[in-house]
């Protein structure tokens, strides 16, 4: 049976952990194009779109974030994965924090970037939602203007930008709403933190507006065997605008790990 998601499967050293990793909202896979150019030469590296982004089906509605970890299962297990390096970033940390819910015994690591485990206030909730009747409305241009500059760096490279700009423009605006409407209503993953009995690695763009770094510190703080990496001069892609700096944290990482 064909797997549900489109997805990036890149190298087969087998014997080194698997690398998956998940991006956020409103992206898709290719936001990490540098991690799986600079990681896939010497292990596996899977990078799924999400379903409702980039080219996996569009489902509308509402997504939570417990369907989502359900198809990263099912993808990895069509694809022969059984333990694995699980990272993410922003909504994708989220998800990561909901694989390691529902099926701790296949990860081996987590990489939680740019994110935060509190459930969503009845603020975020209303703005969530307002949002994505925005987006099923409006589409999704206007939104990507706006934000655009709060997900990079004013000062970051053009070319990063616009890659982000492309993406958010391209994501189905049914999909990145259903993902909303989710998140809103996702669960408190603090105390789960408390029980990760893996090791973690914890990253945020020191100029995030998103993820602050207090938020990123705090989940270092919760997390029994963590290591906290601040990238300066990033906001909240630090993989994309530092990839440099964000890949040679995840690569110490990933050794401790292997080893």
């Amino acid at each position: 049976m064909a797997p549900f998601l489109a997805y990036e499967d890149k190298g087969t050293e087998a014997s080194r952990v698997p690398l998956v990793l998940i991006h956020g909202h409103p992206f898709d896979r290719t936001m990490w194009v540098p991690q799986i150019a600079a990681f896939s030469p010497a292990r596996r590296v899977i990078a799924p779109d999400l379903r409702g982004y980039g080219a996996s089906p569009v489902v509308p509605g509402t997504t939570p974030l417990g369907t989502f970890a359900e198809d990263i299962a099912g993808l990895l297990d069509e694809l022969g994965v059984g333990e694995f390096v699980l990272g993410g970033l922003s909504m994708g940390g989220q998800i990561v924090m909901e694989c390691y819910r529902q099926f701790p015994d296949r990860i081996r690591g987590l990489v939680l970037a740019d994110t935060f485990p509190a459930a969503e206030t009845p603020e975020g909730r209303k703005t969530r939602n307002d949002t994505a009747d925005r987006l099923l409305r409006e589409g999704m241009r206007g939104y990507a203007d706006e934000v655009l500059h709060r997900m990079v760096a004013p000062y970051a490279d053009a070319e990063v930008a616009a890659h982000v700009h492309r993406m958010m423009t391209a994501a189905p605006p049914e999909g990145a709403a259903a993902a909303l409407r989710g998140r809103a209503e996702r669960p408190d993953y603090r105390e789960l933190l408390t029980r990760v009995a893996v090791p973690a690695l914890v990253v945020v763009g020191a100029d995030d507006t998103f993820t602050q770094e207090r938020d990123a510190e705090a989940m270092h703080a919760a997390l029994p065997d963590s290591t906290l990496q601040v990238i300066e001069s990033s906001a909240h892609l630090p993989n994309l605008e530092r990839p440099a700096e964000f890949n040679r944290a995840l690569s110490a990482f990933l050794a401790r790990v292997d080893a």
